[in-house]
């Protein structure tokens, strides 16, 4: 087992430098950060002053191994925009982040699951097909539209709940029910189609032919041997949910890390764009690597691939 996980470890890590690398080239090459955070009628000189004064005028390199070398000691750099520390900057960020993110997995799990297994084992019927129905036009709508949807009609048109904003819970509900209800749908939908294969299989026959209750038969022997492709789809969940959050947060302007990410792109906050990235990266990252270890915690024999 500690062979498998350091295996992975080594992977992450190596999956990690490639993926940074990867975007702070490309972050470099996209454009002239001194263009956007100037004035359009900023001169030459002071866009090379500018260049200057970040280290942006030197080789990419250069750059890069004066980079990687100051995320080493935990340093990120300095804002262009507010000239605050971009580790203060993202990380008063992260917990608007995880209210909503945290919160949406949980509620998706409430939903999704319980609604993939009663489908499954109504299948055909009235039940099952609405759940379904459901479950295809809650992931068929994109989740920014589906965020506007709610602003429409709970906010403008009910009144019941304020549109955007963070001061208060209340202003974290719309927001998760964005999140969540676009997830729910594809965990019910998965857990339906593991379920009705698991509940295909010859074991599962013949322990309704021993007499054993249905409810029995779905908690003690389909629902463990569902668990672990269903790890793969909560995953995907996961990091989805702040991959997500450059969509839903802005709609909501819920200032979180999903705003701060597209406000930085915008103005050209190269040290911020760059953080963020690597901080979604790492999230992935170490979502995959937990997937994996469950996979061998469930499933000894993926231990010895």
């Amino acid at each position: 087992m500690t062979a498998f996980i350091l295996a992975r470890l080594v992977r992450a890590i190596a999956v990690l430098v490639f993926t940074v690398t990867l975007v702070f080239i490309v972050l470099r090459l996209s454009g002239d950060p001194a263009q956007q955070m100037l004035s359009d009628n900023a001169g030459p000189e002071a866009l090379a002053a500018f260049n200057a004064k970040w280290g942006l005028d030197r080789s990419i390199p250069e750059q890069y191994l004066y980079y990687v070398t100051n995320v080493l000691r935990g340093d990120f750099g300095v804002s262009f925009a507010d000239g605050r520390e971009v580790f203060t900057v993202v990380s008063e960020r992260i917990p608007k982040t995880l209210i909503v993110t945290v919160s949406a997995f949980i509620v998706s799990m409430l939903i999704g699951i319980p609604a993939g297994i009663l489908a499954a084992m109504r299948r055909e019927t009235a039940l099952d097909k609405g759940v379904m129905a459901g479950a295809v036009l809650g992931y068929s709508v994109p989740n920014f539209l589906l965020g506007l949807t709610f602003i429409f009609v709970v906010a403008v048109w009910l009144r019941v709940l304020p549109s955007s904003g963070s001061s208060t819970w209340n202003h974290a509900i719309l927001p998760v029910a964005t999140f969540a209800l676009f997830n729910a749908a594809a965990v019910a939908r998965f857990m339906r189609s593991t379920l009705i294969d698991v509940l295909g299989q010859p074991y599962i026959a013949a322990a309704r032919a021993d007499g054993i209750p249905r409810w029995e038969i779905i908690i003690r022997h389909a629902l463990p041997n569902a668990a672990i492709p269903m790890v793969t789809t909560l995953g995907f969940v996961a990091g989805g949910l702040l991959g997500g959050s450059a969509l839903i947060e802005p709609v909501f302007a819920w200032p979180g890390l999903g705003s701060g990410f597209v406000n930085a792109t915008n103005t050209g906050d190269l040290p911020v764009v760059q953080a963020m990235i690597v901080l979604f990266t790492a999230f992935m990252v170490a979502v995959n690597l937990i997937v994996d270890v469950l996979y061998a915690v469930l499933d000894p024999k993926i231990r010895k691939h």
